[in-house]
């Protein structure tokens, strides 16, 4: 494979010049102000007076602790109570979900069946207890 042949000659005059292109005439302006910007209005800023301190406020750190979420398994979290890092022990209530899917099958006309809902886990509410302190953390409501 060939390569190109080199330029000839060095960079082409006048190239990085600062001259301004030809029919553009810049305007002038005063020094220390820039395109696009208002002269202060005289006697706005008292002359040698004193100067603003602007003072930040210190910031502050909020530390948020979320609490895992417990449903239907035991969670690992903090035991709010007694301080331990635990698994908590889960109890199992009836509760509205219970008894709503209860009456539902006796409206039905299922009524040998009603006793069902009492003795499926899925439908009653979670109760999650500390295993140390015993201490009740969380319920899980179905409904």
């Amino acid at each position: 494979m060939e390569s190109a042949p080199p330029y000839p000659g060095g960079p082409p005059v006048g190239y990085g010049a600062t001259t301004p292109q030809p029919g553009f005439q810049p305007a002038p302006y005063p020094p220390g102000q820039a395109p696009g910007m208002y002269p202060p209005s005289p006697g706005h800023y008292p002359a040698g007076g004193p100067t603003p301190v602007i003072v930040q406020p210190a910031a502050t750190v909020t530390t948020v602790v979320l609490a895992p979420q417990l449903t239907m398994a035991p969670g690992s979290m903090a035991c709010p109570h007694c301080q331990e890092n635990i698994v908590t022990r889960v109890n199992f209530d009836n509760g509205l979900m219970t008894w709503l899917v209860c009456g539902g099958l006796c409206i039905v006309g299922c009524w040998p069946c009603c006793l069902i809902p009492f003795c499926v886990d899925s439908l009653k509410d979670v109760h999650h207890h500390c295993p140390k302190c015993n201490r009740l953390i969380h319920v899980y409501k179905r409904l």
